[in-house]
């Protein structure tokens, strides 16, 4: 048996060890992933086993073969728990890892952070959040995969296919030193349960946006997003936020963030949770104030906080649909009401029935899968059929692009609009056509994000200073258009640090578009030249300007009828790919489902060098405008006037701008 006094370096180095680790106990202590329903054939299984094995010696399998049937069994999985390393997981000190290549040295703690028990959802099954959302299938994937980093050189390419490392190609150096594919299935063979067939098999897996693109960086991502979307939607409905309530659910992964950016906004937010596990993280993260099981004691609570002003988050440990109904029968008003549960996995823990046990529906999920399905659907009619008593009563309801209006429909419930026209077939809007869309993303801003790979928090307090110069700057010079994103994003980088938003990797988080995103990096760079912060990995979220293709999120204010389309994605990560990301990433999948999505996203490590400025400059502004030229040519007036901006900033920059029709020519056919 292999020692557990092997050290940091040595682990990483020797990848699949030679000699097993002992078998691992299941530690229940952990948030694990629900049981997979069994979808495989006795056939299908042998192949499975077959697949799992082909990473280990010959002289192991008959050791391993009974233990790994025993998890396809039980799990309906093969993780490889054995494998699962002895050493604490957390993004350390770039100068930690055992590489050759910096580049690769800062892959590795990118990776490792999306593993960290603080930041990933169900660490032991390398699932970092939305249920399903992987980094890798097994552990012998991530061993191999970080073995590969530690021994890369700068003219290498790493290979991932579906969170399994192809290997180590000869490149050069301006490659990207990782290229990344998720999912991306034949589209005949890209349905639910066609993911759970062949993730099953091990030979595909979900790597939701930033998960599987090693790009993850805690709640923090969605925390700033979801503030700017409370903020916008309380602008967009005349009300301030102070006194106000904001109704929603979900506190695993991702959808965490939502109490701490109602918090962040100043309204009364109350979020509902089945899982009891979680609900108590997100009470000791501080991610929410109070953690309330009673309804008639949620429903005074919340009088309590409107009579009082109070700005406060409400965890109500329980199914959602009890909030909407019993605030209806005591006429609490819901000002706002979304929804975040993971509703694009939607048969396998992502959303649950009402009036089930959390334990009970875990137990249906696993063996009586028809039953389950029958009982959310039957939720999400009675969901729906409470949202609408609420917005009769003038709740503003919006989608928050988790698929749940989507779902619901395919349920028969009553959300379909009675006048539907391109892209407005749903009674509410997606938050990104009322909100996101026309407000940011049109206008080229989006989620900009940067690690600080010394770990050192002081670093991360000069790199938001550094930042917030740089907006502040910007704004003195910004169009009208523009002054209120400007104006929001200087408010949050300004109180970022007393938000205490960091969880993992000391790590931020702000919109901005391409000059805020091109000058804000650049001025890192000078700043690691000069020796006054250790390199820094910038990113986004794949949930941006021009990363994903996703009809009923990201391009849900298309109205061209090419939101079913996905070359933007595609052209973003090949374009990305040679303009100089250090790695790049493309999935099938994401927030809103199997299928249903393509979204790209990409990595740079800022070193302080000369090539790094090239690629700072040349990277990211083709990543924002990429995005702005395809919904310019959608005929959406922001982006219009975006895409012209830009052209007079960049010479070399020429996009075919579209000639709007006069509707009255049209009406009179």
């Amino acid at each position: 048996m292999q020692s557990t006094s092997v050290s940091f370096k040595d682990q990483i180095l020797q990848g699949i060890p030679s000699v097993l680790p002992p078998a691992k106990p299941y530690d229940a202590t952990i948030n694990h992933a629900p049981k997979r329903k069994a979808i495989l054939s006795n056939e299908e299984k042998k192949l499975a086993l077959q697949n799992a094995l082909r990473y280990f010696d010959q002289s192991q399998h008959a050791e391993l073969l009974p233990e790994f049937k025993n998890e396809l069994e039980t799990y309906g999985r093969i993780y490889m728990y054995r494998l699962r390393p002895d050493y604490k997981m957390y993004a350390r000190p770039l100068d930690d890892y055992p590489a050759t290549s910096k580049q690769a040295a800062a892959i590795m703690l990118m990776i490792q952070n999306n593993l960290d028990y603080a930041v990933a959802q169900h660490p032991h099954e390398l699932i970092t959040y939305g249920g399903n959302g992987a980094v890798f299938s097994n552990w012998a994937q991530y061993r191999l995969t970080m073995k590969y980093l530690a021994e890369m050189n700068d003219e290498q390419t790493l290979t991932m296919y579906s969170g399994h490392p192809m290997g180590l190609f000869p490149s050069h150096k301006d490659a990207p030193r990782v290229v990344v594919t998720n999912g991306m299935m034949i589209p005949n063979y890209s349905k639910p349960d066609d993911w759970e067939k062949f993730n099953a098999l091990g030979v595909t897996q979900y790597g939701q946006m930033t998960a599987g693109s090693f790009m993850y960086i805690g709640p923090q991502g969605i925390v700033h997003g979801t503030t700017i979307t409370v903020l916008n939607a309380f602008r967009k409905i005349k009300k301030s936020p102070k006194g106000h309530v904001f109704v929603t659910s979900g506190l695993g992964g991702m959808s965490g963030a939502q109490p701490k950016a109602g918090s962040i906004a100043g309204c009364i937010t109350v979020c509902a949770e089945v899982n009891p596990k979680i609900t108590q993280v997100r009470l000791d993260q501080g991610w929410i104030d109070e953690k309330i099981s009673d309804l008639i004691h949620l429903v005074e609570r919340v009088k309590k906080a409107k009579a009082d002003d109070e700005v406060v988050s409400l965890a109500y440990l329980g199914n959602i649909v009890e909030v909407w109904e019993k605030f209806d029968e005591e006429h609490v008003q819901i000002d706002l009401g979304s929804d975040q549960t993971s509703l694009h996995n939607p048969w396998a823990g992502g959303y649950y029935p009402v009036d089930v046990s959390f334990e009970d529906a875990n137990d249906m999920m696993a063996n009586n899968p028809s039953l389950f399905k029958e009982k959310v659907q039957e939720t999400l009619r009675r969901h729906a059929r409470a949202i609408n008593k609420h917005t009769a009563k003038g709740t503003y309801f919006f989608d928050y692009g988790n698929a749940f209006l989507l779902e619901a429909s395919r349920a028969g419930a009553d959300v379909m609009a009675d006048n539907p026209t391109l892209g407005r077939e749903f009674k509410y809007p997606s938050y990104v056509q009322d909100i996101m869309g026309p407000m940011c993303f049109d206008y080229g801003f989006g989620p900009f994000r940067w690690v600080c790979t010394s770990g050192k928090p002081e670093d991360l307090a000069k790199t938001d200073r550094i930042a917030c110069k740089v907006l502040e700057d910007i704004k003195k010079q910004a169009p009208e258009e523009i002054q209120q994103q400007m104006t929001d994003n200087i408010q949050w980088i300004k109180s970022a640090q007393d938000n205490k938003l960091v969880v993992g990797s000391q790590a931020r988080i702000l919109y901005a578009d391409a000059e805020g995103r091109t000058k804000i990096a650049k001025a890192f760079n000078d700043a690691i030249a000069n020796g006054e912060i250790g390199c820094v990995v910038i990113g986004r979220d794949h949930h941006d300007v021009s990363g994903t293709d996703s009809p009923y999120r990201e391009t849900s204010n298309i109205y061209d009828g090419s939101r079913f389309t996905a070359d933007m994605a595609i052209q973003n990560v090949i374009g990305d790919s040679f303009r100089g990301a250090t790695w790049v990433s493309i999935h099938n999948g994401g927030g809103v489902g199997w299928g249903e999505v393509i979204n790209g996203g990409f990595g740079m490590v800022v070193d302080g060098s000369k090539e790094a400025e090239r690629r700072i400059k040349s990277m990211l502004f083709w990543d924002v405008n990429n995005g702005i030229a395809r919904r310019s040519w959608a005929r959406n007036d922001a982006a219009i006037f975006a895409i012209k901006r830009a052209m007079e900033m960049e010479p070399n920059l020429k996009v075919t701008i579209p000639n709007v029709v006069d509707t009255n020519l049209l009406n009179s056919l």
